[in-house]
């Protein structure tokens, strides 16, 4: 199985819907194609199957036989792309880096780096007792080692 035809195809398939993109396409040794696509206001089931039919009538079972699945990124998963960013800004992500692990809001994204927000309790300077303080730290992609948004239920 070419991967390369597949991408196209699902690349192809993907401008009919400008707010999807490709996170991960991978064919296994037995040619089960995984398409994962995510989108920038979340991806109907409906665009699953269309992406998928969209391959399948391109590629030929003839010629070799396949199975294909398409799906949206597990929430478990981390965020591997830029994109993924900036789709959950305002929503409490965990990012690990070397030296440290942050959880704060992701409150916004550029071409070089994320900012998260956060607040904690500190003591005071002067005297007994705590105050909230608000947090910011912006780190760079390169320094990210994993960003997983976080699950709340409520």
């Amino acid at each position: 199985m070419d991967k390369n035809k597949v991408e196209e195809l699902v690349n192809k398939a993907l401008e009919e819907n400008t707010s999807l993109f490709l996170v991960d396409l991978t064919i296994d040794i037995e040619s089960k194609i995984l398409v994962t696509i995510d989108g920038d206001n979340g991806v109907p089931l409906k665009e699953c199957i269309r992406v998928s039919r969209f391959v399948e009538g391109d590629l030929d079972r003839e010629e070799e036989d396949y199975s294909i699945e398409v799906a949206t990124p597990d929430i478990a998963k981390p965020i591997v792309m830029k994109r993924q960013y900036v789709k959950n800004i305002g929503r409490i992500v965990s990012v690990v880096t070397a030296e440290e692990k942050y959880e704060g809001t992701l409150a916004e994204v550029n071409e070089d780096n994320i900012v998260l927000t956060w607040k904690t309790r500190e003591p005071k300077p002067v005297g007994k007792g705590k105050v909230t303080v608000d947090k910011t730290i912006t780190l760079t992609y390169a320094e990210i080692k994993e960003t997983k948004v976080k699950i709340l239920f409520s």
